[in-house]
């Protein structure tokens, strides 16, 4: 009887578990409210319209005129410019990240000593990354031109500097050691990686007589791989949405030396005001950087050690 009685209470009770779970979804649906109106209206929303317009002939002025893949068709076959950008970015990217990693670890090992005021180097180092870009582009003219601080320093030692910024085979060189200013970002969070190491490790490794440089490859790599691999993803979202130095010191020049991607489509778009064709290399940069982040998590299964997981 009273097995029976059991069973007829969890027959009933599927109603009021459902009402209590629906009025928990809706409570947390409204809490989430704001950031969830503000995502669809400045994330989705303008991801939608760029697509939109990426289709159509549209200089602000008119209204939109449906064009269909016209504007994807001039990019490819006759935008030599597309081209010249596309591979000013990569580039970029390929010497800037890579460097922007070698170097952050680096200083990251140095910074994580137990010496005496090593706080003020860490606040030292990092400092540049907090700069506004603009005034970093104005400083590195005074340092890059032809008669700068980097030249008159090589000078000392008997080098005759180039024309850094005005050079097309230097120019895109120089915005790449300029990248490295605000390595001090990446810095901090492999410098929070490497505290985050167990000691036991180290201890262990020494046990079986791993020196430092056997120490570094197969203990500390392999612990901040997963602090690497977000610097690289970061790293090469960047690289391919430089803008402000590009702009301000160069203008993509010399001869398109440094025009960047998102350079040539500030130009088509504001300049030119072609906004449908402006938006479809938009489209074009989110593609390119998607399909990027795609093939860099389907390698880090191989390359990225995460503490806990079953392989």
């Amino acid at each position: 009887m009273a097995i029976s009685e059991q069973s007829a209470q969890v027959r009933s009770r599927p109603w009021n578990v459902s009402r209590n779970v629906l009025e928990e979804h809706l409570t947390a649906l409204l809490c989430i409210s704001p950031w969830l109106i503000g995502f669809l209206a400045f994330e989705i929303g303008p991801i939608l319209t760029a697509f939109w317009l990426s289709l159509t002939k549209y200089n602000i002025i008119k209204p939109a005129k449906f064009i269909g893949l016209s504007n994807y068709q001039e990019m490819f076959t006759t935008d030599k410019l597309f081209w010249q950008s596309l591979k000013v970015s990569a580039n970029y990217a390929a010497g800037s990240v890579v460097l922007g990693i070698v170097l952050g670890v680096g200083l990251a090992l140095l910074l994580n000593q137990n010496v005496r005021g090593i706080a003020f180097y860490r606040t030292g180092f990092y400092l540049p990354a907090v700069v506004s870009g603009v005034a970093v582009a104005y400083m590195w003219i005074l340092v890059l031109q032809q008669e700068g601080i980097l030249n008159a320093m090589l000078g000392y030692i008997g080098i005759d500097g180039p024309n850094w910024l005005y050079t097309r085979e230097w120019a895109l060189p120089a915005f790449i050691l300029m990248s490295l200013w605000q390595v001090g970002g990446g810095m901090v969070l492999y410098l929070a990686g490497l505290q985050g190491v167990p000691t036991e490790l180290y201890e262990a490794a020494s046990i079986d007589g791993a020196g430092r440089v056997a120490k570094f490859w197969n203990v500390t790599l392999p612990m901040i791989s997963p602090v690497i691999f977000f610097n690289f993803i970061i790293g090469i979202i960047g690289s391919f949405q430089v803008f402000t130095g590009g702009f301000i010191i160069t203008k993509g020049g010399p001869v398109d030396a440094t025009m960047f991607y998102v350079l040539h489509l500030y130009f088509k778009a504001f300049e030119s005001l072609r906004m449908g064709y402006g938006s479809a290399l938009g489209v074009v940069l989110f593609a390119i950087i998607m399909a990027l982040t795609y093939l860099a998590f389907r390698a880090s299964n191989r390359l990225v050690y995460y503490e806990g997981r079953l392989r």
